[in-house]
C-alpha cells in the first residue's frame, strides 16, 4: 500500500497543534511501520526533519499559494498514491477518480465559534471542512467530541469516522530539574512563581476571562505567563492585563521553542487552559507529562482528555476560573494530588499508539470498495 501524506504543515518553522500532530504522527509511522510505503509531499524543504527508513520518500512541490488545490491535486492526478492522507481539514477539490482519501478534522471551531475567526479564512475553513465531511473516503477525529459534532452538524455517518487520540512524546516532555527551571526562568525574566498558558493568542482560547480570573484571585506575588504567537482578533487580549489592573503580573513571552517548553511546564504552578472550544488540547497532555497540574474547561474535548486528573471549570464563569487559581496557589497538597493523577492519565497516550490506530484506518479504507 502506497500512502501519500500532505506534509506541508511539517515544513512550518513555528509549530502549534496541527503542525505538531503532523510531525509527531509521521515520525511515529516511520518508527513502527516497515511494510507500507509512504511518500511525503512538502511545499518547501523542511528544517530539522528527516526519516531515514527505506519505505519513506519525500517530494518537494513548491508553491506559495493554492498548494493543496493546484500543486498537490496535480501530483495526485498524475502520480496517485493508493491513499491520500491529509492531517488537517482540507483536501484537493479535483481528484483522480477512485483516489481514496483520509482526512483528519481536528475540530469545528469555525462552525461553532464563527465570530472568533477571521474573514475570509473562516469561510475557506468552513467550506473545506464541509467538503471533507461529504467527500472524503474516511475521516479521523482527535476526540469523541469532534466526532459527535460532525455527525450532528453535517450528518456524517459514524461508519465514516474513526476517533484516534493524539499522543505525547515522553522522551521530550518529562519533568526538568529545579536548576534547569531556574536557568530558564532567568533567561525569560520570570522572577516570580507563575501560572502558565500555552497556545495561540486568539479569542476562542478564552484569554480575556483567564486574565480577569487571575486578577480577581489577587495574587500579587505570582505571575501569569502567556506563551504563544499572536493568532487573530487578539487586540482585547493584549489590552486585558491593563484593563484588569494586572499589567505587571501578566507576561506575554510569545512563541516558546520546543526545547524550552518542557522546562516551562515543569516550573509552572499549573497550566491554565480554559478554552471555549478544542478538538483535543495537546498542552494538557504535555503538562501532565511534565508533572504540571492542569486547570481546563469542562466543555468539548478538554474534559475528555483531562478526565478526573485536572480541575475542570466552566470557561464562561470567571468566578470558577478564579476559584481554581486560588486553590492551586494555596494548597501544595492539591498540586501533589493533581500531579500524580496527571502522571497516571498520560500513561494512556503515545504517538506510537496514535500511529497504530491510524494505520488501521488506512488498511480499512484500502480494503474498502469506494
Amino acid at each position: 500500500m502506497l500512502i501519500g501524506i500532505d506534509a506541508s504543515k511539517i515544513a512550518r518553522e513555528e509549530k502549534t497543534g496541527t503542525e505538531n500532530y503532523s510531525t509527531n504522527l509521521v515520525k511515529a509511522l516511520g518508527r513502527i511501520d516497515k511494510e507500507n510505503r509512504y511518500v511525503l509531499y512538502f511545499n518547501k524543504i523542511p528544517q530539522f526533519f528527516e526519516i531515514g527508513q527505506p519505505n519513506f520518500s519525500s517530494k518537494i512541490i513548491p508553491a506559495t499559494k493554492f498548494w493543496t488545490q493546484i500543486r498537490l491535486a496535480l501530483e495526485c492526478i498524475f502520480s496517485p498514491p493508493d491513499i491520500l492522507f491529509v492531517p488537517a481539514h482540507t483536501m484537493p477539490l479535483i481528484r483522480r477518480p477512485g483516489l481514496k482519501t483520509v482526512v483528519t478534522i481536528h475540530d469545528l471551531g469555525a462552525e461553532y465559534l464563527a465570530e472568533y475567526h477571521k474573514f475570509p479564512q473562516k469561510l475557506y475553513l468552513n467550506w473545506s471542512t464541509k467538503f471533507v465531511a461529504f467527500r472524503a473516503s474516511h475521516i479521523i477525529t482527535d476526540s469523541n467530541s469532534t466526532k459527535k459534532d460532525l455527525m450532528k452538524r453535517f450528518g456524517v455517518s459514524s461508519r465514516r469516522i474513526s476517533e484516534v487520540d493524539l499522543g505525547v512524546d515522553k522522551a521530550v516532555f518529562y519533568p526538568r530539574t529545579p536548576d534547569e527551571v531556574e536557568r530558564l526562568r532567568l533567561s525569560y525574566g520570570l522572577k516570580k512563581k507563575y501560572f502558565l498558558y500555552v497556545g495561540t493568542i486568539q479569542p476562542r482560547k478564552n484569554l480575556v476571562r483567564l486574565i480577569e480570573g487571575f486578577s480577581k484571585a489577587n495574587l500579587k506575588h505570582y505571575d501569569l505567563v502567556i506563551a504563544g504567537s499572536p493568532g487573530w482578533l487578539y487586540g482585547d487580549i493584549y489590552e486585558a492585563p491593563k484593563k484588569f489592573g494586572v499589567e505587571l503580573n501578566v507576561k506575554f513571552v510569545d512563541y516558546i521553542p520546543s526545547k524550552d517548553l518542557p522546562t516551562l511546564y515543569s516550573g509552572a504552578l499549573a497550566l491554565l487552559f480554559p478554552s471555549l472550544y478544542e478538538g483535543f488540547g495537546l498542552p494538557i497532555l504535555e503538562a501532565f507529562a511534565c508533572s504540571c497540574p492542569v486547570v481546563t474547561s469542562k466543555v468539548t474535548a478538554t474534559a475528555e482528555v483531562a478526565s478526573s486528573a485536572a480541575i475542570l471549570v466552566d470557561p464562561f464563569k470567571v468566578e470558577e476560573i478564579t476559584r481554581a487559581i486560588s486553590k492551586i496557589a494555596s494548597s501544595q497538597e492539591l498540586r501533589k494530588k493533581l500531579i500524580e493523577k496527571g502522571k497516571k492519565r498520560v500513561r494512556d497516550y503515545s504517538w506510537e499508539k496514535t500511529a497504530k490506530e491510524t494505520i488501521k484506518v488506512f488498511e480499512k479504507v484500502y480494503q474498502s470498495k469506494q
